[in-house]
């Protein structure tokens, strides 16, 4: 068999029941939910982090992001044009381009400004795309006001596009895709959208986008506005996927599609509590969605994974090799979905810094801190992380607990310069803190 055609397609904020095979009641999805009816959908996939960009350096490395000082950042937001994913290091992208792929990067990039940083210095051939963490859909700028410039750019140059921009990224990659029937070598695409993170704004919205005071968008929104930006969304990764259909490619092309973590504000994240910014499952239990038609069957798996694993199992499916220097902490899942091997259990950690936060995932059990409060759960019986079991099950407890300091010992220190973005009562009024109780 011809080596594959891999797209990978990255949601920005999407929480864990926001597509209807995972949940979602308020508006549809259908064309993710035939995705996932032809090929995995994955029940216990992981993000790396409860934010994007530490994600991010997680997918293109293979790796923890807390071995790079860009990784520290949750997100990368005030440091861009300083701090970055160093372009001398082993990714995704320039480990296939070694392996004889062609590899393009159509929407979000996010980890570090040009020059010193930047899609093409890290493995793409081609970038069409925003490099900042989110930009307005219609004015394509990453703030509001004319001391803005777009930050739309093909390659080096910036360009100018009329449109919403989640339809923009969806023709550009379809337009790729198209193209690629022609040539010889094998393509690798990252489709990285920046739907459905804020702001709040639907495909007919562009009135809304000329009135917001700021991207956070804090006095907008809404469950019906939330819905049309993923229909948005959906109908934009259908587009790319009929596309494949008609030039003959889909299937020796394996398609994936996740979020780079948990949703917030208006996302569904049930059974689960928590979101965005957080380490509790609502926060980094994602979407995950797989189809590779000429190798793996359509199933349900229930291996643990995290967004590190891409890497690992995307290389061995196009028959590249990792770097020597930089071995990915990820794991290659390949021989699980073809069912050459059996599941494996795993140990998964994750830190982040606003509220002093530290998760471990082994088999059912979960560690969680948050600030001085420590809970053990059992996240398959007990999805919500409701019942601590640290003093039913201390042995357990006291292992995961020491599992995690002595992993943490092994990667860069959190400093106090790092930045970390967090929810507060002011924004978002169901993160309060509780006052003292008083006796009625």
């Amino acid at each position: 068999m011809t080596a594959p055609n891999i797209v990978f397609i990255l949601a920005d904020d999407l929480g864990w029941a926001d597509l209807g095979v995972y949940g979602a009641t308020d508006f549809k999805t259908p064309h993710l939910d035939r995705l996932a009816a032809q090929g995995v959908r994955f029940n216990q996939a992981y993000a790396n982090s409860a934010v994007c960009s530490a994600t991010r350096i997680a997918l293109i490395t293979g790796r923890y992001q807390y071995r790079l000082q860009a990784g520290l950042e949750e997100p990368l937001a005030r440091y861009g044009a300083q701090l970055g994913l160093p372009p001398e290091h082993p990714t995704l992208p320039s480990l296939l381009k070694q392996a004889g792929y062609d590899t393009a990067l159509i929407g979000k990039w996010h980890l570090g400004q040009p020059p010193a940083f930047g899609p093409q210095r890290s493995g793409y051939d081609y970038f069409f795309g925003n490099h900042h963490g989110a930009i307005d859909y219609f004015t394509h700028k990453p703030g509001v006001g004319e001391q803005f410039g777009r930050d739309l750019w093909q390659g080096s140059e910036p360009v100018e596009r009329t449109g919403y921009y989640t339809y923009i990224l969806g023709d550009e990659a379809t337009r790729y895709v198209r193209e690629r029937q022609h040539h010889d070598k094998p393509f690798f695409l990252s489709l990285h959208f920046t739907a459905p993170h804020w702001p709040w704004e639907g495909p007919d919205d562009e009135k809304v986008s000329r009135n917001i005071k700021s991207l956070f968008h804090y006095d907008g929104g809404s469950l019906k506005k939330y819905g049309e930006i993923v229909e948005a969304l959906d109908q934009a990764v259908g587009q790319v996927l009929q596309a494949l259909d008609d030039s003959g490619q889909a299937d020796n092309t394996i398609v994936i599609f996740t979020s780079d973590n948990g949703g917030e504000r208006f996302s569904k994240t049930w059974p689960f509590t928590g979101q965005k910014t957080e380490l509790l499952e609502g926060g980094i239990r994602v979407p995950t969605l797989l189809r590779w038609s000429a190798r793996i069957q359509p199933q349900i798996q229930e291996q643990v994974t995290a967004t590190f694993d891409w890497l690992p199992t995307l290389l061995a499916a196009a028959g590249a090799v990792q770097h020597p220097d930089f071995p990915s902490d990820g794991q290659n899942i390949l021989p699980i979905l073809e069912g050459k091997a059996d599941g494996t259990e795993r140990t998964l950690f994750w830190r982040y810094k606003s509220q002093s936060q530290r998760a471990a995932r082994q088999g059912p059990w979960k560690y969680l801190k948050i600030n001085d409060n420590e809970f053990l759960f059992n996240v398959v019986d007990d999805a919500r992380e409701r019942a601590n079991l640290k003093e039913h099950q201390p042995e357990i407890f006291t292992r995961l607990r020491r599992q995690w300091e002595e992993w943490n010992e092994n990667l860069l220190p959190i400093a106090t310069e790092n930045y970390s973005h967090g929810l507060s009562p002011d924004i978002q009024a169901d993160r309060y803190v509780p006052g003292r109780l008083t006796q009625g």
